[in-house]
């Protein structure tokens, strides 16, 4: 563990490096970020994100955090919680709330519970009232570097009252050597998706992937025509850790397999990146640079009875673990 700077607050940043079987990774306690993830064979890093901290403070982009205490998008800020009206801070230009809001977990220092070689274990509290949700919220993230070549992130929370609580692992993926993701293949379990509104906020709609440029059950190559920013249903409800996607890259060489236990993929393929962006192994990242793959509940849950639950009781455990599993072709 080594220091890498200070927050806004001036409070210090470290960054934990782990390794395992032919994998290493690099977190930071700002934003429980994950900075950079290589593995064995491949000169660059497998993650979109800054050689240092400080850009972190002012990314608009999110790379690599862990975000809530709810991710994605909740249209004009307002939640229901049972039968309570709150207002929730809104933050995205639109005027709705995005991403836990201006000062999410994806804004603020975590503390360091333990780490070893191959793990860290990263904590934060968020009071009652907190970006308006009601509850104080104690989270643990942990990742930890497994066998054959696999990261798994884990997130679990509990509230002293009754709240929502869905987060979100948000590393953006480039599996090639290549500016962008263009030719990356993308195959995933899900037949269904969100239609959403030109502010990306879910219409309520759930929609058939057949004879769609959703459909990405057989595998459906990237294109930088086509954007996306949604999410494909996979469930209806949480349930044990499943394979449901598998990323590779153009030519086939390296390729990532997610399994998760959350009801939804947010899949964003990084069109918002701005250009001339200095990134990881002296890269200059743009538009498409990366995918992010975003395990999680539905968006906007909360203002849709037909959507999977994000409510969590007071007094119970919100646990999501997700897997990222990569093997090459030599």
């Amino acid at each position: 563990m080594e220091a890498v700077g200070y927050d806004l607050n001036g409070t210090p940043i470290h960054r934990i490096f782990l390794r395992g079987e032919g994998i290493r990774a690099a977190v930071l306690t700002y934003g429980a970020i994950l900075q950079d993830l290589r593995i064995a064979g491949h000169d660059h890093s497998l993650v979109l994100g800054y050689p240092e901290f400080e850009p972190y403070l002012t990314d608009p982009n999110y790379f690599g955090a862990t975000i809530g205490r709810v991710a994605n998008r909740i249209k004009d800020g307002v939640i229901f919680v049972d039968g309570d009206q709150y207002q929730l801070d809104r933050n995205s230009p639109d005027g709705h709330h995005l991403h836990g809001g201006s000062n999410g977990t994806a804004r603020q220092c975590w503390r360091v519970v333990d780490h070893s070689e191959t793990h860290a274990t990263l904590d934060i509290f968020l009071p009652d009232g907190h970006m308006g949700y009601p509850g104080a919220l104690t989270v643990q993230a942990r990742f930890s570097v497994l066998p054959k070549q696999t990261l798994s992130v884990e997130i679990t929370a509990t509230s002293d009252a009754l709240t929502v609580c869905n987060f979100a692992h948000h590393s953006y993926f480039n599996l090639s050597d290549a500016p962008t993701i263009a030719g990356h293949v993308l195959k995933a379990a899900a037949d269904r998706f969100l239609e959403v509104d030109e502010c990306g906020i879910p219409t309520g709609k759930v929609s058939d992937v057949t004879d769609t440029v959703f459909d990405f059950r057989a595998g459906r190559r990237l294109l930088e025509t086509e954007r996306y920013d949604h999410n494909l249903c996979l469930t209806d409800q949480r349930r044990a850790l499943k394979n449901v996607a598998r990323l590779s890259c153009p030519k086939g060489k390296i390729h990532m397999d997610i399994a998760t236990t959350e009801a939804g993929l947010q899949i964003y393929t990084g069109q918002g990146i701005a250009t001339g962006l200095s990134g990881a192994d002296h890269t200059g990242y743009g538009p498409f640079s990366g995918i992010a793959l975003e395990p999680q509940g539905w968006p906007d849950a909360p203002n849709h009875p037909n959507f999977p639950s994000i409510v969590l009781p007071s007094g119970q455990t919100y646990h999501q673990r997700t897997t990222f599993k990569f093997s090459q072709n030599i």
